[in-house]
């Protein structure tokens, strides 16, 4: 199981990064110059009112949002491990998935922080970084 500390830690260790509060959410976020790639997500009162509808609900545990490499890598996170990534209607069409700490390893974890990471780090830092570590996949 993981923790906000651990998003932190792994996000922070990235080249570049830099952790910054959300504007209209509570929380925060942690970006490349390139903008964000894994931020805290609460639901709000709509997130909430249409997974009722579909007669879901919101974790109750902490959820994290992480960008994927395109809607081909969301739906593959989500097909693989339903128990760890789930999505809600707000993001429809958008490359991201939210994640349930308290369902996902520290190791999984920072596998999906990288590569959100890699999506959103300039080209040639991303290059640079696969580079120093060819046993990473991107």
């Amino acid at each position: 199981m993981a923790a906000l500390d651990d998003v932190r830690e792994i996000a922070l260790s990235l080249p570049e990064a830099f952790e910054k509060a959300n504007g209209q959410r509570a929380g925060v976020g942690w970006r490349t110059s390139n903008g964000l790639f894994v931020w805290e997500r609460g639901p709000s009162k709509a997130d909430l009112a249409s997974l009722a509808s579909l007669g879901r609900e919101w974790p109750a545990g902490p959820v994290v949002g992480v960008r994927t490499d395109g809607l081909e890598g969301k739906e593959a996170l989500l097909g693989a491990f339903p128990g760890v990534f789930f999505t809600i209607p707000h993001f429809d069409g958008y490359p991201a998935v939210l994640v349930r700490l308290d369902a996902i390893d520290v190791d999984q974890l920072r596998e999906v922080v990288t590569d959100a990471w890699l999506v959103k780090a300039p080209r040639r830092l991303a290059k640079d970084w696969l580079d120093a570590h060819p046993a990473v996949e991107g």
